[in-house]
Formats: structure tokens, C-alpha cells, sequence
């Protein structure tokens, strides 16, 4: 069964990622509350804002697969968003410096035409260089850091502060694009023979 893809994300890397793959997709942000709740476990946020998204635009979508992602850069428990300022990045970046800390994508997939939905999250390991003051402040300059999560992104100047990862780089990108292949194999859509959408 055909259905649509819609991609419930207005984040450029993860159009860039979909693209990549040669799929054709709709793009529908999600405009939902991403407020923690207060003793909400770090790891499980992003599964389910990622779900809050897809279903938030799936709502009123007919015969379409919705795909949603959600991002968190985690270290020492606490869960380091896209910064509101230079300052806030700065912190993020300091945070950061000479340490490891995890990435975390919740994926959330609703298919409008069978009205299933499956989710699953990815978590990557990742190695800061120890960053001087200096360093900081030029990456700041680049404005690379204030859409990100944890204040900087891999597929730019931000791969130059790390030093190492253990597990998948797109998912530090914002969309573990193996987990998702098998999420949607799950659904009949397969993305290797363009089948299902």
C-alpha cells in the first residue's frame, strides 16, 4: 500500500538524511510542549516527545506514514537542549569539555492508513577533546551551536571537539537512519525497495 511520508521535524539534518536516502517526504513540524517532567527519566524524554510529535501531526493526516525525532545530549543525568543563548552554549560547551557524554534519539513512527504506531530510541557514546577557553569561543562566533542540542553539531565545526564516539554517528546527527530502516520494515515500508510509500 502506498501511503505518504511526512516528516514531522523541520530540522535541516534530518530533511538532509531522509533526502540522502532518495525519499520523497512532506514536511510537517510538530508544535508540541517539549517540557521535562519534573524526576522524568533522561534517557526516556526524546522517546516520548518523539511519539507526542508523530502523533500531534498524524492527528489529521490520512494514509501517510508520520516520522518524528527527538534529540537529547545527556551528561550527569541532566538534559542539555538547544540553548536560548551564547552564554547558555558556552555553559553547554564547558559542560562538555574533556568528557564523555551520551546522545540519545527518540524515533516515533504513526501509520495513518493501519492506525499502528512503533517507537524506539538509539543511544551513542560521545568524547569530548578537553576544549580551551579560546576554542569555545570561536565555535560560539561560527553560530553553529544555537539549534543544536548540547550545543553543537557533529556534521560541522563540532566533529573538530570530538574526540571519539562508540555507536552511530547519525544518530548524533539527529536520526539513527539502521533503526529506522527496521522501524519501517516493521510497518511494510521498506526504504532499500522503495516499497510501502
Amino acid at each position: 500500500m502506498k501511503r505518504k511520508l511526512i516528516l514531522a521535524s523541520a530540522s535541516p539534518r534530518r530533511q538532509a538524511l531522509l533526502k540522502n536516502l532518495g525519499l520523497d517526504f512532506e514536511v510537517s513540524p510538530a508544535g508540541v510542549d517539549e517540557s521535562v517532567i519534573p524526576g522524568e527519566d533522561a534517557a526516556a524524554y526524546p522517546l516520548r516527545i518523539a511519539m507526542k510529535k508523530a502523533l500531534s501531526v498524524a492527528a489529521d493526516k490520512e494514509n501517510a506514514i508520520v516520522l518524528a525525532a527527538d534529540t537529547a545530549v545527556i551528561v550527569d543525568d541532566d538534559i542539555l537542549g538547544k540553548p536560548q543563548s551564547a552564554p547558555e552554549a558556552k555553559a553547554m560547551l564547558q559542560k562538555l569539555s574533556g568528557r564523555e557524554h551520551i546522545v540519545v534519539t527518540g524515533v516515533g513512527v504513526v501509520d495513518t492508513a493501519n492506525d499502528r504506531s512503533l517507537s524506539c530510541a538509539e543511544q551513542t557514546i560521545v568524547y569530548f577533546h578537553p576544549l580551551k577557553e579560546t576554542e569555545i569561543d570561536a565555535y560560539l562566533a561560527s553560530g553553529e551551536p544555537m539549534d543544536k542540542a548540547g550545543a553543537y553539531g557533529i556534521q560541522g565545526l563540532g566533529a573538530l571537539l570530538v574526540r571519539k564516539m562508540e555507536g552511530d554517528y547519525f544518530n548524533v546527527m539527529g536520526l539513527p537512519l539502521s533503526k529506522l530502516y527496521r522501524l519501517l520494515q516493521n510497518l511494510d515500508a521498506d526504504i532499500l525497495q522503495k516499497t510501502g510509500f
